[in-house]
């Protein structure tokens, strides 16, 4: 972005009038913040357009060196600019990475308090479209890496940790062949948030079953079958839905055991920890 006289970078009138209105230096650095990220949506900034340095921006929109520090702050938090320092620096549109965020949205939705049952609800929406996407539009090098993946699931078929992980890598890899990066960010997102991390009960034998499905449904993304694809998968994540609202409702094993000590032996039809 040019150096420019102090105007407005939004299409509604003279920024200082309603800096001014505002009053103060927070209020000032929220409509700066505002402007730059309005003029990014409206495609008037786009990524390695330079703002100009803290003193440049300070007379751009007719505030203090303060008010503009803090803005490029927030706008830096926010991954809109990036900030160089020293001679040559200054602010710069940045060019995106949206993983960048994904964790930090699943820290939000875990603050929220959102239950299992919601997170799974988004997951089996968001992974059902990317089975769907993944066997119209994967590639040969998709296909080698879910072909991978399996192998190295069953080598680790007893060892359910390892087995986890790849088996979230799997799901992983599913939303990358759909080649909608819109899907793989929130696909990383509620798996930061859901997933497990350890499976101190589950057995050998349902590895067995999940990593059968997990071959299918690579065979159908193979196959360029997408509807077929999108029911697998829908099947699956009921299946896994089903398991993690079971995990969270779960007692604790302490809990449990202090219930085993006023109530007897407690009943369980739930046969461990889900893996997927």
């Amino acid at each position: 972005m040019d150096k420019a006289p102090t105007r407005s970078l939004g299409p509604s009138g003279d920024l200082t009038a309603r800096v001014m209105f505002a009053g103060r230096s927070s209020s000032l650095s929220a409509q700066v913040v505002a402007e730059v990220r309005d003029a990014l949506f409206a495609k008037r900034l786009k990524p390695g357009d330079f703002l100009g340095t803290e003193k440049d921006i300070a007379a751009r929109f007719n505030a203090s060196r303060i008010v503009a520090r803090d803005a490029l702050r927030t706008l830096e938090a926010l991954g809109i600019v990036e900030i160089r320092m020293g001679k040559g620096g200054g602010a710069r549109i940045a060019h995106g990475n949206p993983r960048l965020f994904a964790e930090a949205l699943a820290v939000q939705l875990d603050l929220t308090g959102v239950s299992a049952a919601e997170i799974m609800d988004a997951q089996r929406a968001i992974e059902t479209l990317g089975a769907e996407l993944a066997a119209e539009n994967a590639t040969r090098e998709d296909v080698a890496k879910l072909r991978r993946l399996l192998q190295d699931a069953e080598a680790a078929i007893r060892d359910l940790d390892e087995f986890t992980r790849l088996s979230r890598d799997f799901h992983l890899a599913v939303a990358e062949a759909s080649h909608n990066r819109v899907l793989i960010v929130q696909l990383i997102s509620l798996e930061h948030v859901s997933w497990p991390r350890r499976n101190v009960t589950a057995t050998p034998k349902l590895a067995r079953h999940i990593l059968d499905i997990h071959t299918k449904l690579a065979d159908l993304i193979e196959l360029r079958d997408p509807s077929g694809a999108r029911a697998l998968m829908d099947d699956h994540v009921k299946m896994i839905r089903a398991r993690r609202v079971a995990e969270r409702d779960r007692p604790s094993p302490a809990a449990r055991k202090r219930g085993a000590g006023k109530r007897g032996p407690a009943k369980s039809g739930h046969n461990g920890h889900s893996i997927c």
